[in-house]
């Protein structure tokens, strides 16, 4: 059997960064994914967008991270010349009784340092963004988007650069906590099984990470929280984007609301909508652009019909389900569940992107304090 210091389970983004950082820091580390290549699940359904940080409860991990990862990030891709743009957004009141909501969101985001937003009135805001119908808007100048296949490319050649290495077609079968490390079962495509000795466990495997900390021996179940899923449908709108800027209407439960953002070609997609499933499907309804055109038409009235085409969908692994308030990342470290040196990541959805080069480092620091 192999001995390793460190097996992450997960190539998404999150788990290719938090190699990088183990291994960077010196660790021995092998990336266990059952898909044949990284990112091919949530890292690459989602709207690439650099979240600011406004919306999430000042002092949680996601508004830490947030901060945090999207001022690295801004950093790492001007350094590693990685496609990406501080293109900025509006979030838009579509009625007077919605700037309250904007003040709200802009009082929330100071308190997380969030500390360049501007007010803007009506006529500001459509001077800014002259297809744009609104009440006022807030602008958030260091939003931004990136090409988040060029990151995680990015992210692997220093991974593999400081030593790691990537078992693709491989899924981690099951596991076992003993009283020197981490046995890790696994099985590749050909039905082969093999076991790695693990010093470090970590469980960064997006909408399966809840059932496979089920699978490991002797680790307590009462630390794995309930999963909801919550698919989000895109539409496209063909030709170029009639705005600059992301457009973001006031958030609604569960999600941000049907938004406009942009890709790196300067297109606009629409979406993600709230669409709560009990299993995963990614097909497009193209019947639910009825909800889209209206949604998008309070902020841009000149939406023609028959503009949107179905596009793509991605599910956010949720751990608040309807009608609950929106929960926070659960990042569980040896400290928190008592089971050795094991790190789940649970919930992570937005601003999980963002965020994932400050997580990285949040999860070295959980198993190898200072």
């Amino acid at each position: 059997m192999q001995t390793i210091d460190c097996v992450v389970a997960g190539a998404g983004v999150v788990g290719i960064a938090v190699a990088r950082a183990l291994a960077v820091s010196g660790r021995e580390v092998v990336v266990v994914e059952q898909a044949d290549a990284i990112g091919t699940v949530t890292s690459s359904r989602n709207s690439e967008v650099i979240h600011a940080g406004l919306y999430y409860a000042p002092g949680s991990l996601k508004a830490r991270l947030c901060v945090e990862g999207r001022q690295r990030l801004y950093v790492y891709c001007a350094e590693h010349d990685i496609a990406h743009k501080r293109t900025g957004k509006l979030i838009v009141a579509s009625e007077p009784g919605q700037t309250d909501g904007l003040r709200k969101i802009e009082a929330n985001a100071r308190r997380s340092g969030v500390d360049d937003l501007q007010f803007l009135t009506r006529d500001e805001a459509e001077s800014l963004e002259p297809a744009l119908t609104c009440a006022g808007a807030l602008l958030s100048p260091s939003t931004g988007i990136v090409d988040s296949h060029a990151l995680m490319l990015s992210l692997r050649g220093e991974a593999e650069a400081a030593g790691a290495s990537f078992a693709f077609l491989t899924a981690v079968v099951g596991a076992t906590i003993e009283a020197d490390g981490i046995r890790i079962d696994t099985r590749d495509a050909t039905g082969e099984t093999f076991a790695l000795e693990a010093g470090a466990f970590i469980n960064a495997a997006g909408l399966e990470t809840q059932a496979l900390a089920g699978r490991i021996e002797g680790f307590p179940r009462n630390f794995i929280p309930r999963q909801w899923l919550a698919r989000g449908n895109y539409f496209a709108l063909p030709g170029r984007s009639p705005f600059s800027r992301l457009i973001y209407p006031v958030p609604v439960e569960g999600g941000l609301g049907v938004h406009l953002t942009l890709d790196l070609g300067g297109r606009a997609r629409f979406g993600p909508d709230v669409e709560w499933i009990d299993h995963v499907d990614y097909t497009v309804d193209p019947g639910r652009s009825a909800v889209f055109y209206e949604a998008i038409r309070r902020y841009w009235p000149d939406l023609a019909d028959g503009a949107l085409q179905p596009a793509y969908a991605g599910i956010r692994p949720k751990l608040s389900g309807p009608g609950q308030p929106s929960a926070d990342f659960i990042i569980q470290g040896p400290a928190d569940h008592g089971a050795g040196r094991i790190v789940n990541l649970f919930g992570i959805e937005s601003p999980g992107l963002t965020a994932s080069l400050a997580i990285a480092d949040h999860v070295v620091e959980l198993l190898y304090p200072r």
